[in-house]
């Protein structure tokens, strides 16, 4: 166990630790993998990850062979809009941000000649490819899915501005 590791499980519980993962959940996942990402056992994971179901904050998946849990991805992307609401930065400085990453997709589209990652995946099968340039793609690959996410949030945050302003700002520009 890493040294971090050891610091994170004295500082927080095993719920906690719970929670914390099934909140940075990206996709569905089993019971087991949370209880190992949250170095707790089974059956207590198993009672929390059943309570935020209750909550509302995950949604439980019986339809394949394992039970999985995912999150409630609308309710994160609200969240995420508020954080970047929040944050201090401008609505300009977060449209410079959504530019760059909008221009950053275009230069490998440019460059790889495809038009999705997992196009880009697809040139992995390219046998004059060394292993090197697999692994590049592979991981632009998965920066590009990640870039595609964040201009939904931060198009999102741009739109909904105003909207998204904490409610005491509302509250100082109605009166």
């Amino acid at each position: 166990m890493t040294e971090d590791t050891e610091l994170r499980k004295q500082q927080t519980t095993g719920e906690d630790r719970v929670r914390m993962v099934a909140r940075q959940l990206s996709e569905p996942q089993t019971v087991n993998w949370i209880a190992s990402e949250a170095d707790w056992s089974h059956e207590p994971t198993k009672r929390v990850l059943e309570r935020l179901v209750d909550d509302g904050i995950l949604h439980r998946d019986e339809s394949g062979p394992h039970t999985t849990y995912y999150p409630d991805y609308r309710r994160q992307a609200i969240q995420e809009a508020m954080r970047l609401r929040d944050s201090g930065h401008s609505v300009e400085e977060l449209t410079d941000r959504l530019v760059d990453m909008k221009t950053q997709i275009r230069d490998w589209e440019a460059e790889f000649d495809v038009e999705s990652p997992n196009q880009l995946r697809g040139t992995l099968a390219d046998e004059s490819l060394d292993a090197e340039e697999e692994d590049r793609r592979r991981e632009i690959a998965r920066e590009w899915e990640h870039l595609q996410r964040r201009i939904k949030i931060v198009g999102f945050t741009i739109r909904e501005w105003d909207f998204l302003a904490p409610t005491t700002d509302r509250a100082e520009t109605n009166s």
